[in-house]
Parts: C-alpha cells; sequence; structure tokens
C-alpha cells in the first residue's frame, strides 16, 4: 500500500501531498485539477485521496485499498 494522497491548499494554488512528504507531488491552480491528479495516484498506489478545504480541514476521503470488511453482508 503507498502513501495517502492529500489535497490542500498551497497560497492561492491547490497541492497534491503524499503523507508524511515535505515537498509537494504537484502544484496546480484549481482544486478539482489536484483532485483528479491526487485520484490517479491513490488508485494506482492503492491508498487513500484526503482532500482538505480552503480552512486545511478535511472535506473528504476515499480509499482506493483493499478494503478487510466485507460489505457483502
Amino acid at each position: 500500500m503507498g502513501k495517502n494522497q492529500n489535497v490542500v491548499p498551497n497560497g492561492s494554488h491547490w497541492a497534491v501531498k503524499g503523507a508524511g512528504n515535505v515537498k509537494a507531488t504537484k502544484i496546480v491552480n484549481t482544486q478539482k485539477g489536484a483532485i483528479k491528479i491526487a485520484r490517479d495516484i491513490a488508485i494506482n498506489q492503492q491508498s487513500e485521496l484526503i482532500i482538505h478545504r480552503t480552512d486545511g480541514k478535511i472535506r473528504d476521503k476515499d480509499s482506493f485499498g483493499n478494503d478487510p470488511r466485507n460489505i457483502k453482508g
């Protein structure tokens, strides 16, 4: 399982950052663009996507890893 991918505000832009990374993987103009990049990375690495609001609070999460829970019931 790879690093979780965070979409975070970066001044007037948006950054994609792997969990624990100091540097951003990518900085783009829109949150929508950052989400697409981060989602692609999270799918590839089977990790989580964590989207933050402009105030830094978590807006949404999505998991692309193996879920050990049995959801078929």
